[in-house]
């Protein structure tokens, strides 16, 4: 599965904006952070920022502020800001296939169970694929970004974790 540019580029943006904005640790109560000085400063696309932005917003994830001093800054404390909610805001809901969704219930159903005694072979792993994902992303705060240290190029290990290669036994 691959997010899309809109996790990523909005990832990205709620991280400078808690290491800009100033104000606590947690980037709230400081400075509003321009977003054309975020998209300069990474090389990104100033027109699709504002559009993430806005789902961000709109998901109560961050605040703006008009005028000359105006900008964008966090609604709440990075600690408080979990990358599920981030993903979720601008992806919508998280699904490794297209088939694999959730209910308003709360219940995974596959679309190529239509019929009541047709049961999908495939079910149980994308759903265990699908929550491990999301409990990943529930884990991991905006805060935690902050404080991670960058990994340098080639790097395949993070917070402990070695990352082993696929194989395909071939």
């Amino acid at each position: 599965m691959m997010f899309s540019t809109k996790a990523e580029y909005g990832v990205r943006v709620m991280v400078e904006l808690a290491r800009r904005g100033g104000g606590d640790a947690d980037g709230v109560g400081g400075n509003p952070v321009p977003l054309a000085e975020i998209a300069a400063g990474d090389g990104l696309p100033l027109a699709y920022l504002e559009h993430l932005v806005a789902r961000l917003r709109k998901a109560g994830l961050v605040d703006s502020r008009r005028g000359s001093r105006g900008g964008y800054m966090l609604a709440r404390p990075a600690a408080q800001i979990t990358m599920a909610e981030v993903v979720e805001a601008l992806e919508g809901s998280i699904a490794p296939i297209e088939c694999i969704s959730q209910t308003a219930d709360g219940s995974i159903v596959c679309a190529r169970e239509s019929e009541r005694d047709h049961v999908c072979p495939t079910k149980l792993l994308w759903t265990r694929v699908r929550m491990s994902i999301i409990g990943t992303l529930r884990e991991t705060t905006l805060a935690d970004l902050l404080i991670a240290p960058p990994l340098a190029a080639g790097t395949q290990a993070s917070a402990g974790l070695q990352i082993e290669p696929l194989t395909t036994g071939a």
